[in-house]
């Protein structure tokens, strides 16, 4: 309990994406323009859904809670430094910095899950058409969702919990807009063996085991594809998977030029900048490639302005 007591007397500094106080202004009305838009949208996106019975399918269902944790996710990932920016402070405590790992990683990990199922629904809805509404019924979209929150929130809590113990000898400054585990397990003087142990076997078993289920659905839709012997009925089945291509092209590969990339150091400027991609920009735009020739999504949007179901 010292420890954590000692622990809990240092300070710790967000030093953002830039530290020259003349551009904080501009970057203070970029990223809040950003949020507004990722909030808005999203919300948009879950009203359409839940509100017209023309969209109470499986697919809208799974893009309805990935909305959700898009706006969790960027909120987890930005909230804390427009409040910062504004009150001209980089300050964050020691519980607050816990509490936005949680929450990032929480919102982080369950859009993986959410991906992964979504492209299970293409799978199933392109590959075996005629088992879909068995397969893909009510209780089993249930069980698929529930368990990527619970999945999730589990994890995130055990590394929320395993950071909480870690300890350090200084003032942190963490070159970074949030608080990310990697970045703290850096700095800290404790041993980290168990929490890269976790971490590790977590990127492993949940991040690469996501990705290989996304590879292998969509390897199976496309083989279905191909051996559709009508052009028009290849170009609309490929069309279905157009918009869950683009999230996840965006989602996964941004991670991965940040997180791989050996001109971005863990704990540096440019990496803060790079994570604004996945973390910011994607769950931003998700909202726009899912409604961009989405002919539901248009049409439930003009029923709901003219107040007609």
């Amino acid at each position: 309990m010292e420890t954590e007591n000692d622990t809990q007397m240092y300070k710790i500094f967000l030093l953002g994406i830039s530290e020259e106080s003349s551009l904080q202004p501009f970057l203070f009305g970029l990223f809040l323009f950003m949020y507004l838009v990722t909030v808005l949208g999203n919300l948009v996106i879950i009203l359409v859904t839940v509100s017209d019975p023309h969209l109470h399918t499986p697919m809208y269902f799974f893009l309805s809670n990935l909305s959700l944790a898009d706006i969790g996710f960027t909120s987890a990932s930005i909230s804390k430094m427009l409040v910062n920016i504004q009150i001209h402070s980089k300050v964050i405590t020691y519980e607050g910095c816990i509490t936005q790992v949680f929450f990032f990683i929480l919102f982080g990990v369950l859009d993986s899950f959410l991906l992964t199922v979504m492209s299970y629904d293409h799978f199933v809805a392109i590959c075996h058409p005629l088992y879909y509404m068995v397969t893909m019924n009510l209780r089993v979209c249930v069980l698929l969702v529930l368990g990527s929150w619970v999945t999730a929130a589990l994890y995130s809590l055990l590394e929320s919990l395993m950071t909480s113990r870690l300890s350090f000898c200084t003032d942190l400054e963490i070159q970074h807009f949030l608080c990310e585990i990697n970045q703290l397990i850096l700095l800290t003087c404790s041993d980290t063996f168990a929490n890269d142990v976790v971490m590790y076997s977590a990127a492993v078993l949940l991040g690469c085991g996501s990705f290989s289920g996304i590879l292998f659905s969509y390897a199976k839709i496309v083989s279905s594809i191909c051996a559709i012997s009508s052009a028009q009925g290849r170009c609309k089945a490929f069309s279905t998977c157009t918009s869950h291509l683009s999230v996840v092209s965006l989602f996964y590969f941004t991670i991965l030029d940040v997180y791989f990339s050996s001109s971005v150091s863990q704990n540096s400027p440019s990496a803060a900048r790079a994570s604004v991609m996945y973390s910011i920009v994607t769950p931003m735009l998700n909202p726009f490639i899912y409604s961009l020739r989405n002919k539901d999504i248009a049409g439930a949007l003009r029923r709901l302005s003219r107040g007609k179901s």
